[in-house]
């Protein structure tokens, strides 16, 4: 349902770092413009989605609930009184690697997903829930100790969004998946950004992740809101145009900015973040 003026659509993220833009200044980035129900202080990437809603001129009142390396389980079980109420549309992420003591193992995200999605269909029936289906770890790709070591870095990120998808192919009250793990990989073929940070990066190509090699970097997260945006609204995040404002302030080059919203409206053409039959 579009957001107008008169009646903004309230939608709530859940998720870790991976969400709150973790070692890189989306962390607090316009924090004062949505509501942290934890009180951290954080804008994070529902900032940035908040500020690309007001400048296609929609109305979405904007929350989120968000621990640095926690899972579905704990939102679930530990923070679940801070957003038992009535929204619109959520967006929730799991783990970066599904589990943090067994990678792969998609178990408990199975599990807590569907008691999340439960609990929000109780508050509000029309409910729209999407998956975030997150990217592929350099330090779990090029280091040895990586689960996913000595394969491609599109891999892992293939891997999550399979383990994602089945999840919402198997819960008939989860609209989706959005498939950012995979424009972290359409960035990377079209050479947008540089596939491998451990060997420095090429000229005219972004860096993805931050200094861990793990979490995203501001251009990795601007990315995440886009297809955040694309998702939610059915806007062409085209359509933010070179001189979109949070690319400004966060020093992100327009011609950058144009090449990541081009990758995000493929990538949502590719792969759509709702299914048809719901």
């Amino acid at each position: 349902m579009p957001a107008s003026a008169a009646s903004p659509q309230r939608i709530l993220f859940i998720g870790n770092s991976f969400t709150y833009g973790a070692h890189s200044p989306v962390w607090h980035y316009r924090a004062g413009t949505v509501h942290d129900l934890n009180g951290d202080g954080v804008g994070g990437v529902p900032a940035l989605f908040k500020l690309f809603t007001q400048e296609a001129g929609l109305h979405y009142d904007v929350s989120l609930e968000t621990d640095a390396g926690q899972t579905l389980k704990f939102h679930f079980t530990h923070r679940a009184n801070r957003f038992d109420r009535a929204w619109d549309h959520v967006v929730m992420q799991e783990y970066s690697t599904l589990s943090p003591t067994h990678p792969g193992d998609p178990r408990d995200f199975r599990r807590y997903a569907g008691r999340l999605a439960a609990l929000f269909h109780r508050r509000n029936p029309e409910v729209d829930i999407r998956l975030l289906a997150t990217w592929s770890r350099p330090d779990q790709t090029y280091l040895k100790r990586g689960h996913w070591y000595g394969q491609p870095i599109q891999s892992m990120a293939r891997d999550l969004y399979r383990a994602y998808r089945k999840v919402a192919d198997g819960n008939p009250q989860i609209d989706g998946v959005i498939p950012l793990g995979l424009a972290f990989n359409r960035a990377i073929a079209e050479h947008v950004a540089d596939p491998d940070p451990y060997d420095g990066i090429a000229f005219g190509q972004v860096d993805l992740w931050a200094y861990d090699h793990y979490h995203a970097s501001t251009y990795g997260y601007y990315l995440e809101a886009l297809m955040d945006f694309g998702a939610i609204t059915g806007k062409d995040p085209r359509s933010l145009g070179r001189g979109e404002k949070a690319a400004q302030e966060l020093g992100i080059s327009p011609e950058q900015a144009q090449a990541l919203q081009t990758v995000a409206y493929r990538q949502l053409q590719a792969t759509p973040a709702r299914d048809a039959h719901r």
